[in-house]
């Protein structure tokens, strides 16, 4: 009895140490927030290198792996170690590949456009002028009304010429050498990171099962084996959005080129290269990158900023309808409605960052909250509810199908998690 009594005070008593030790921890964290944020970033840029490699092995792993089966046939060994080399390197050599793509054919026509839009610059905006000049005086009915208006926007131009983009600009000449050292940083972290992809590539296999036994050894087995299958599930999820998204914007920044060539806009490197890389944003994206080519177009010919605007709407009109569907398919699984909720909710939080991983990110905690949803309606045995769910919203769904929709991805007993949590791990 005693035994149980002291039990009971030493539970008390570390409770309250826990209680107290997190009540001062969250306490110097909110009165040292700055000192927190400063290690945090020193920690970050500490291990920039492994997160850039995790990022590139991440992307790289699927051709690996595709690799690897491919090359697996030719080999007589079934666990040949020329196999798994031959695979990382051809899989550096394709990113190293793209990266020489981009600098020896790409950036030098985007330098060359912006240079020449640099330059050109006083003489465009003079002969916009002249042009609003001449529309003016062509309809004099509107000429006295818009011309209070139409001194209003050049003052104002001017004013945000002379007060904040001339000085912006100096601004920028001046930490150009900061800006180059950073620039030299990255580039530095970026080859070492290409370096630990490989160690991640070769060692992927092992590191997983080496996570494995750690969600094991921390959580119960059930729950280790469930939050395995979410993992899965978010790689598959996040993996299939992202190369979608990366193929969809190569195709409509080609196309892209190729009618901007076809229009004779000089700048048509970079208003494709514009364009491709904010279509990676969904649904927002094309509006993103066409509205700043657009201003750009202005200053070079207001017909062909016209003749672009009216090619950008039919072009992601295209995209939307036809090529996204066809490459995304439904991968995401997500409505209309949802997709644009992800976009605002973690473009806000997050940025332009937010908005590229928010629909894959959102569709995971999504699906975690389905599984919950319908994990509980399943235990309290309201099968009524699911039946009237699936056959009012899903009423094409055949019986193999239903488990993806109301029911877990896989059925999970505690023999089968003690027996994948003594399985030994892959090498």
């Amino acid at each position: 009895m005693k035994n149980k009594e002291n039990e009971k005070y030493v539970k008390a008593g570390l409770t309250g140490a826990i209680v107290i030790a997190v009540g001062l921890l969250l306490f110097f964290f909110i009165y040292r927030f700055a000192v927190v944020r400063a290690a945090w970033r020193f920690i970050l840029r500490s291990m920039r290198p492994f997160i850039y490699g995790g990022i590139m092995a991440y992307l790289l792993a699927p051709f690996c792996g595709r690799m690897e089966k491919r090359l697996g046939k030719l080999s007589k060994k079934k666990d040949s170690r020329w196999v798994n080399g031959v695979a990382i390197l051809l899989s550096l050599l394709l990113m190293a590949g793209v990266v020489w793509l981009l600098f020896k054919l790409i950036l030098p026509q985007v330098w060359k456009s912006v240079a020449a839009m640099v330059n050109d610059f006083p003489q465009k905006s003079q002969e916009i002028e002249e042009w609003l000049l001449r529309l003016l005086k062509s309809r004099p009915e509107t000429a006295s009304a818009m011309e209070g208006f139409y001194d209003q926007i050049i003052e104002r131009i001017q004013r945000y010429l002379d007060n904040e983009l001339v000085p912006t600009l100096h601004s920028w000449a001046e930490r150009a050498g900061s800006h180059l050292f950073e620039i030299l940083s990255i580039t530095k972290d970026l080859l070492i990171g290409l370096l630990i992809s490989s160690y991640y590539l070769a060692n992927r296999r092992r590191l997983g099962g080496q996570a494995r036994l750690i969600f094991h050894s921390m959580v119960p087995c059930e729950w280790a084996e469930r939050i395995r299958l979410e993992f899965r599930f978010a790689d598959r999820m996040f993996n299939g959005f992202f190369r979608g998204k990366l193929l969809d914007s190569l195709i409509v920044g080609v196309i892209c080129l190729i009618g901007t060539y076809a229009m004779g806009i000089s700048s048509a490197m970079l208003i494709s290269l514009i364009i491709g890389i904010t279509n990676i944003i969904p649904v927002f994206g094309p509006f993103i990158g066409a509205v700043p080519c657009a201003v750009l177009l202005l200053m070079e010919s207001p017909m062909k900023c016209l003749y672009f605007v009216i090619f950008i709407f039919i072009l992601q009109q295209i995209d939307g309808n036809f090529i996204g569907p066809k490459i995304l398919g439904g991968s995401i699984g997500l409505s209309g409605f949802w997709v644009m909720f992800a976009i605002l909710l973690f473009g806000g939080l997050w940025g332009i960052v937010g908005m590229i991983i928010g629909v894959p990110l959102f569709a995971v905690i999504y699906d975690i909250f389905r599984q919950i949803v319908f994990q509980r309606l399943h235990a309290r045995g309201d099968e009524d509810v699911v039946s009237e769910y699936v056959d009012t919203f899903h009423p094409g769904v055949t019986e193999e199908e239903i488990p993806m929709f109301v029911k877990p991805r896989e059925t999970i007993t505690p023999e089968h998690t003690h027996e994948h949590a003594h399985a030994a791990p892959e090498k």
